[in-house]
This record gives structure tokens, sequence and C-alpha cells, in this order.
């Protein structure tokens, strides 16, 4: 089944050519079922990028699911226009009212801030609070993750002596857990951050399900209410790291390759995707364990039996 985005949005273009199938509001009318909603919550810059690599990713599904695109209200994007974002995405007080099956929120270039320095910081906190009674599963990414993680059970992060950088081979921590059916026992997966959590300050309502010794916690399940926390970058295309590493040197930072990127380490040589086929498998078991779990009627979402 397809996965119905906005109305003339450009990555539709790259989804179909990759073969994801891609329905439009008119079509999407006349289907008699009750698709699943998902939305997606864009922090990053480049809007048009992060939104075509997690459509790719949940349009993989057998189900049909309706994607709406959600940017914070309190925020003014430095790198899509207004007219893009008006013409594709809602603002959480335009959505703050709906109920969602699912919904993911993306990291943030905003790192080395303090969480309580970021400008819509106190809107962040509205959105996590409301994932609590309008969402039936969160998924929260990198640096969401972090705020989530910060504001739900108090982690706390602190700066590694220098950026993880790369894709590194991590273990499986919890490989009976429904979230990793089909994984493989030491998947590859993209990394680029500064920061790490501290293990000591997790408490026992957090359960590490991905992990590596040297860089740090990859993924956690949230034990008290129904939300995952990826650290790292599962959904990242081939060329999101090697994009990354040229701009630093390009504005002449001394930023060393992405580690196990490059074949052979060759910059010049196009990188290859070795973590495809673990990006579909994580999204696909998370919208598997949704419609197994969600109720029928979106307004119960939320509703405490």
């Amino acid at each position: 089944m397809p996965i119905r985005i906005p109305d003339h949005l450009p990555a539709a273009k790259t989804l179909q050519s990759e073969g994801v199938m891609v329905m439009d509001s008119s079509r999407a009318a006349r289907q008699d079922i009750r698709p699943l909603q998902i939305g997606l919550l864009n922090l990053m810059p480049n809007k048009e990028r992060t939104e075509t690599q997690f459509a790719r990713l949940i349009g993989a599904t057998p189900l049909q699911v309706d994607l709406t695109l959600v940017r914070v209200s309190d925020h003014k994007s430095k790198n899509t226009s207004e007219e893009y974002l008006k013409s594709f995405y809602s603002t959480w007080e335009e959505v703050r009212e709906r109920k969602f099956d699912g919904f993911v929120v993306t990291g943030a270039p905003v790192a080395n801030m303090p969480f309580e320095e970021v400008k819509y910081w106190s809107e962040m906190l509205e959105i996590m609070d409301w994932t609590e009674t309008n969402v039936h599963h969160t998924m929260f990414i990198c640096w969401g993750a972090q705020a989530a993680l910060h504001h739900f059970h108090g982690a706390r992060r602190y700066r590694m002596p220098s950026k993880a950088f790369g894709v590194f081979r991590h273990k499986l921590v919890g490989p009976q857990t429904p979230w990793l059916h089909g994984f493989s026992d030491s998947p590859m997966i993209p990394v680029s951050r500064y920061n790490d959590i501290d293990r000591t300050s997790l408490g026992e309502n957090l359960e590490v399900l991905i992990d590596n010794d040297d860089i740090g916690v990859c993924m956690l399940e949230d034990k008290v209410r129904p939300a995952l926390y990826m650290l790292n970058h599962l959904e990242y295309d081939n060329r999101s790291l090697a994009d990354e590493y040229e701009r630093d040197v390009k504005a002449g930072l001394d930023t060393p390759p992405p580690v196990n990127l490059f074949p052979h380490g060759d910059t010049t040589v196009e990188p290859e995707n070795r973590w495809r086929s673990h990006a579909h498998l994580l999204f696909q078991n998370w919208i598997n364990e949704i419609y197994q779990t969600t109720p029928y009627e979106l307004e119960r979402i939320g509703l405490r039996d």
C-alpha cells in the first residue's frame, strides 16, 4: 500500500523513482480503510532531504500511511523558504488537537547548546508532553532523543572528547524486542554527534536496545511511556555523512573523514549505504507494532482503559 504525503511535495519524485508507492489526497479519499496517521516533526535545516529520508522508510510498509509534516511554530527557518513550509508543513499549533498513531521527532542542529537556551525549547516541552496524550507511539531521533531523555528521565548528556562521526558497528542488547526483529547481531549504523548520554543517569525505566562500548548508547526503549530513543541515524542516505564532511572542509574545519564510510578511506569514491536494510527493518517493525496495538478509533489514542 502507498504512503500519502502532501500534494506536489518534491520528495514524491524521488520516492517514486525508488519504487515507493505514493498517493495523493484525492486518491486517498476513495480508499475505504483507516490509514495509519504518522506525524514527522522536522527540526532539521534541510527540510526536503530529511522528509525524503523518513518518507522513504515509512512508505515501504504494506499498510496505507498518511504522513503529516510538522514544524515548530516558534522558529523561522533559514534554509527553507516560508512558501515551501506553508505549502507542505503544518505548525504544531495547527496539529495539537489531532491524534496520531505514530510520531517522529528528528534531530536538530543545536547539539552544542544547553536545552533551555534553544529558542523553541518551551514549545518542545509542550510537544513532548503532548505526545503522551495524543500519540500512540513516538520515536525520538538524535537531538530529539537527547531532549526527550532529558525531559522525561532527567538523563544527563556530556560532550565527548571528539565527535563520533562515521559508520560504526554496534551490538544488540535486547534482540528479543519486537523493535529489532530481523536485525543482525552487529549492525553498522551512521553516527554524527558530539554528545553522549551518561549511563549512570538513565534509570531503571529505560532499557538499552542497541549499544556501542566506545561511542555510547545508540537506542533505548522507554518502559513507562510508548517511546523509542534513537541517538544515531539509520535514516541517513549514503551521502549524508559525506556531505557533512565536505561542508566542514569547505568551512576550514579540521574534521577527519567519517570512519568506515568511504571505500578504503578514499574520499573521492562514492560511499556505499551499508545500513539500508536495518533502517527499513527498524521502521517496518515500528509501524507493524503500531498497527497491531493502536486503537481503531483515533480519538481513543491516549485514553487509559
